[in-house]
């Protein structure tokens, strides 16, 4: 799979977009302007945690995401479903019936993501009794919150625990798996990952902290959710047995996680915004006696994604209720050791700081720069009302000296050049013959 230098899931519709600036004041990196009345996602900024999905009134902003029929293009297909799925049924009691669901839509397998989250759930524990980590450590479960970290908080990017995500770890199992079982070449395989969010999408394009992803695609649970209804509707029995634990199912709500790792110093926070809050004061060692971090984007987990179709708080008690009947157990010391040797289940690349405020090559250029944007921002009123299309008057002054805006965008400054502009027109027109005080003059 090419990779692409800058690929992201959520895209803007330049013909849906009326200008209404709402996304630029919820972005949490700043990564959207508008300008002549459209917006422009910038795309060393963007994170695709889907914020502005959520916020476009208008449906402008949208994640680019596989279509079902991607799966077509490989001669057997494996399903991930995230857990974040199982809570999408009404009057569904077995994680089973949905799971044969999905093989009748074309899958030859379907292996959980859940139970790759117990495999990751063993890997992190044994990454907690490390006494020389970086406290806090933090979950790189969230794709977009370790490239917040980049982006925002790049001093914060040893503290992220070297253990994969489900999503990879689970797709490396069920390829082995599949091909062990059934003696097919990995080649032929194609698996395809269930997302409730964006982020995923990109981090299989472009991964982080991996050379390339295990997963061939993914599928929205958005794209996916009809049809599936409908199989599931159908079934009369279902031969599909539910591997995951009680804790790997948990972890598609907020802290659960945590939860799974049965330690008493931990923090789970769900939102982007919330996350942000808590970062800085980890990043300003406010937080020293804290163990484990666990931050997600949206708000209540993976439940709250926004590629999502049931309400959140509704799939997460659905999520809970279902995490009771779960069948599956947690990991073995044995079985751990097993995987361990046949997967890559740590990152095998180091994450590093993505340098989106970098003003020039040069450090004498960059100082100038810096000095500049300083004193444009000191003559802005500093209200950070959003109607330039920068999201702050810091950002405004930012664009300014890189050359995508100019002060008369703030409508306050345009409103003082226009008064003083209407002043000088009455000046000049007392001076000219037939004017007021030529008049006066001439008496």
């Amino acid at each position: 799979m090419k990779l692409k230098e800058y690929y992201h899931s959520v895209t803007l519709r330049r013909d849906k977009c009326r200008g209404c600036t709402n996304c630029i004041k919820r972005c949490p990196t700043e990564a959207i302007r508008v300008r002549d009345g459209k917006a422009r996602i910038i795309a060393e900024r963007c994170i695709d945690c889907g914020e502005c999905i959520r916020v476009c009134p208008y449906h402008a902003k949208v994640a680019v995401t596989d279509p079902l029929s991607s799966i077509e293009r490989f001669r057997y297909r494996i399903a991930l479903p995230a857990p974040t799925l199982y809570g999408q049924f009404k009057n569904v009691s077995d994680i089973n019936v949905i799971l044969a669901g999905l093989k009748n839509l074309g899958f030859d397998y379907v292996y959980e993501v859940a139970r790759g989250a117990d495999y990751v759930t063993a890997f992190v524990k044994q990454a907690l009794k490390d006494p020389n980590r970086k406290r806090p450590i933090i979950s790189s479960s969230c794709p977009a919150i370790v490239r917040l970290i980049q982006v925002r908080f790049p001093e914060l990017i040893d503290n992220i625990v070297d253990v994969d995500s489900p999503m990879e770890i689970t797709a490396q199992l069920a390829r082995n798996e599949f091909c062990e079982k059934y003696g097919v070449k990995p080649e032929e395989v194609g698996v395809f990952f269930i997302t409730p969010c964006a982020a995923k999408m990109t981090s299989i394009r472009n991964p982080v902290g991996r050379k390339e992803s295990s997963v061939d695609g993914a599928i929205s649970i958005q794209e996916i959710y009809g049809q599936l209804y409908n199989q599931i509707s159908k079934l009369k029995r279902e031969d599909v047995a539910q591997m995951a634990s009680p804790f790997g199912v948990g972890w598609a709500n907020s802290g659960g996680e945590s939860l799974a790792l049965g330690i008493d110093s931990y923090l789970a926070v769900d939102g982007i915004q919330n996350v942000i809050r808590v970062l800085e004061e980890i990043e300003d060692d406010k937080l020293t006696d804290l163990e484990y971090f666990e931050g997600l984007a949206c708000p209540g987990g993976c439940v709250g994604g926004p590629l999502t179709v049931e309400n959140g708080f509704v799939a997460k008690n659905r999520i809970r209720k279902l995490s009771e009947k779960a069948k599956g157990r947690p990991v073995s010391e044995d079985e751990l050791h097993e995987v361990g040797q046949k997967i890559s289940w740590r990152l095998d690349e180091k994450i590093l700081p993505k340098p989106v405020m970098k003003l020039d090559d040069d450090i004498v250029e960059a100082m100038k720069k810096m000095e500049t944007i300083k004193e444009i921002y000191e003559s802005l009123p500093g209200l950070d009302c959003g109607s330039c299309g920068s999201p702050s008057c810091r950002t405004l002054a930012e664009d300014i000296v890189r050359g995508y805006a100019s002060e008369m965008d703030c409508v306050f400054k345009l409103r003082e050049k226009v008064k003083q502009l209407a002043l000088e027109m009455i000046e000049l027109s007392e001076k000219i013959p037939g004017g007021r005080k030529e008049k006066e003059r001439q008496e």
